[in-house]
């Protein structure tokens, strides 16, 4: 129950300090400073992780550790589309590529 818990605390933090970063992207329209090399290793990271989490809940533990996960991987994949979107020409000539 305690670990369970931390994995909680833990991953609603990892889950939610995106958040700060994405607003600030849509506010100023720009997200120039940001590396898309880095947010999709990321993503990449947190997607396989998802994977993981998902066979720990086929085979009865690991829900916790879904949720927060999963809110991990949308805010990482809202992140990589802003990039796209606001980045820098150099991001968007590194994703056409």
């Amino acid at each position: 129950m305690f670990f369970d818990a931390l994995q909680l605390i833990g991953g609603a933090i990892m889950s939610f300090g995106q958040i700060p970063q994405i607003i600030q992207i849509i506010r100023t329209k720009s997200a120039k400073d940001l590396n898309l090399k880095t947010f999709s290793m990321m993503l990449t990271g947190i997607l396989l992780m998802e994977i993981y989490a998902i066979n720990l809940v086929l085979n009865g533990s690991g829900g916790a550790f879904l949720i927060t996960n999963t809110v991990s991987l949308i805010a990482s994949a809202i992140m990589v589309f802003l990039i796209l979107k606001y980045g820098n020409k150099q991001n968007r000539i590194d994703a056409e590529n």
